[in-house]
């Protein structure tokens, strides 16, 4: 049903993108959209990872560098059936990790140095196979064609605000086109990116729960990482908003409701699935779950010993 559900959701992105093109140009200006919409997808299919990898400063480890969050990932890896991904770390405060790249030949998984200092490895283990899953189920490229779709809709609507006026151009519905293409197409596009994006969540959590073998790691892990994004802030991301979606946890702000403008679903739905999938496995929560700090000691060391380091040194 996720499956389908973003396959529609995509489809209706795309007739959008079509139609904001028709509203400017007619059939002509649908054309030109077409084209620009197929070379921004191209660019961003083989250069999109990259970019975000190098929007957050990203340094890439081994097995030597940080070897017990590398064996992490591997192990991951090998149990869902993928290829080893190439594995980064983020050196900022706020516990957050995302995965991107074309596909499971091409992904890369990286995660914040906080995320790392303040999770047990049980609970960045559920991370990960949660970033894993969007590897597994492609999620990276569909996000990349979702904000790039996105974005040219915005480019078209600014477009639109100095040449959709112009007496002599192809708009079939005159001025009333052009304030749909400025105002209504970007909004659109935007409530559509964030439904994909709350859609594929779920199907990860899901995914991922089922390859780390444990629901309440990630379970326990999504409420650390929430109540700690609220508090600190990522300086990155908020330079670069249009990423926020590839993250576990709104990097940005917390969303507490899954409502049409959240980026996230509601973290304690999340947390909710993921205990009743526990119990169809017949696990049972940590005692500490509820009340474990998002500062508690994680495998890399106490936090009064880690300052001024990360993981790698």
């Amino acid at each position: 049903m996720n499956m389908i559900r973003t396959a529609m959701l995509l489809a209706f992105m795309t007739a959008l993108f079509m139609a904001v093109g028709y509203l400017i140009g007619g059939s002509g200006g649908m054309m030109i959209a077409f084209f620009i919409a197929a070379a921004m997808n191209l660019f961003s299919y083989w250069n999109a990872d990259k970019m975000v990898l190098r929007m957050h400063h990203a340094v890439e480890v081994d097995e030597r560098t940080a070897p017990e969050y590398y064996r992490i990932v591997r192990d991951l890896a090998q149990r869902a059936g993928l290829p080893l991904p190439r594995v980064y770390i983020i050196d900022n405060p706020q516990p957050n990790a995302f995965a991107t790249g074309r596909n499971p030949q091409n992904a890369a998984v990286a995660a914040t140095t906080g995320l790392l200092h303040s999770l047990t490895p049980q609970e960045v283990a559920g991370v990960m196979a949660h970033e894993l899953a969007h590897v597994q189920n492609r999620d990276t490229l569909t996000m990349t064609i979702t904000a790039t779709l996105a974005g040219a809709i915005s480019m078209l609507g600014n477009f639109a605000f100095f040449f959709g006026g112009n007496r002599d151009n192809n708009n079939p519905l005159g001025f009333i086109g052009v304030l749909i293409a400025m105002i209504v197409a970007p909004l659109a596009a935007m409530i559509v990116q964030m439904a994909i994006s709350r859609t594929r969540e779920y199907a990860a959590d899901r995914r991922g729960a089922e390859i780390c073998g444990q629901p309440l790691w990630l379970a326990s892990a999504l409420a650390k990482i929430s109540r700690a994004a609220h508090r600190i802030v990522n300086t990155d991301a908020e330079r670069n908003p249009a990423t926020a979606p590839l993250f576990i946890i709104n990097p940005l702000s917390g969303q507490r409701m899954d409502n049409l403008f959240s980026t996230h679903p509601n973290t304690e739905n999340r947390i909710e699935a993921l205990q009743a999938m526990a119990h169809e496995f017949g696990g049972q929560a940590p005692a500490s779950f509820q009340e474990e700090d998002p500062g508690a000691d994680g495998p890399w060391g106490r936090a009064a010993d880690r300052r001024g380091r990360g993981p790698w040194s």
